[in-house]
């Protein structure tokens, strides 16, 4: 089977649309709806409604998607073998992070990186937890740093552990207490980081542990602004220790989360089985270097 048009269709979902992908394949619009539908004709099924905005995926659609995104993964691993067997180093690490915590944990790793490897460039992206993890399956970025995934299609190393501090308005009958139960919270508003953030899944799986479903103020990816949002009563909001201790505020109390399971553990994820670079390979030594106490 030819890849292109698995390539069509896999950059239409992404992008949304058929214009779109074309840009990102250096096509043209019709290139790239003929190419689609190419590929139903050899499958014998439709791939995609072209009736909604923006064109949604059949029941074959689905199939063919999730497979064609691990085939074109597959597909750069091994010209990427190839090319080091060749002697080719391209001398680039694709690297993704979030957020939360990364000028904190891997911002120091980055100079001593550069140090040791000058004409290693790296190609950063920054996402939640979540879209790096599903960039890390479709062989978009080699590694990236999301908390203990869920997945068995990828491998983790540890990079840091750190408890989970709660954000509370001065005033909130829990400010003073030395440690707090989640349970205590369930009638707080809560504040949460915007979907894809990992970090949610481990505040709202500990909530459902502990027998509720908390409602949600509001949403946001910087956390000072979360921090602002709680000084003004709004609701209470979650950081792991080493974020919490940055944003201090007269306003705002920071009392340590008591229930299991709420530790926020970052690593570094790769797909299981993939392909790694020399570069990527030695990102990892250096992680375990630099964090000897979780490697």
């Amino acid at each position: 089977m030819d890849l292109r048009p698995l390539r069509a269709l896999v950059e239409v979902v992404r992008q949304g649309g058929f214009s779109q992908a074309a840009k990102v394949v250096f096509a043209t619009q019709p290139t790239v709806s003929k190419a689609v539908r190419q590929l139903e004709d050899e499958i014998g099924m439709p791939l995609l409604d072209r009736q909604a905005q923006p064109p949604r995926l059949t029941e074959a659609g689905e199939i063919v998607y999730r497979r064609a995104v691990k085939m074109l993964a597959e597909r750069d691993d091994l010209y990427a073998e190839l090319d080091e067997l060749r002697g080719l180093k391209r001398g680039v690490l694709r690297l993704g992070l979030p957020p939360l915590g990364s000028n904190a944990l891997f911002a120091p790793m980055f100079a001593r990186f550069r140090s040791r490897y000058p004409q290693i460039e790296i190609s950063l992206l920054e996402h939640g937890g979540h879209r790096l993890e599903e960039m890390v399956m479709a062989g978009e970025i080699e590694l990236a740093a999301s908390l203990r995934p869920e997945s068995g299609e990828l491998d983790w190393q540890p990079v840091a552990r750190e408890p989970l501090i709660a954000l509370l308005p001065a005033d909130h009958a829990g400010a003073r207490a030395a440690a707090i139960d989640l349970e205590q919270l369930r009638d707080s508003p809560f504040i949460l980081f915007e979907t894809g953030f990992a970090l949610n899944r481990v505040i709202l799986d500990a909530c459902q542990r502990a027998g509720f479903t908390p409602a949600i103020a509001a949403r946001s990816g910087q956390t000072d602004f979360i921090a602002a949002l709680v000084m003004a009563g709004l609701g209470v909001a979650f950081l792991p220790r080493l974020k919490a201790n940055e944003e201090r505020h007269a306003g705002v109390a920071r009392v340590p989360v008591r229930d299991p399971g709420t530790d926020w553990e970052m690593g570094l994820v790769w797909r299981r089985g993939g392909y790694l670079s020399h570069a990527a390979q030695a990102w990892l030594a250096l992680a375990r270097e630099m964090h000897p106490d979780t490697a």
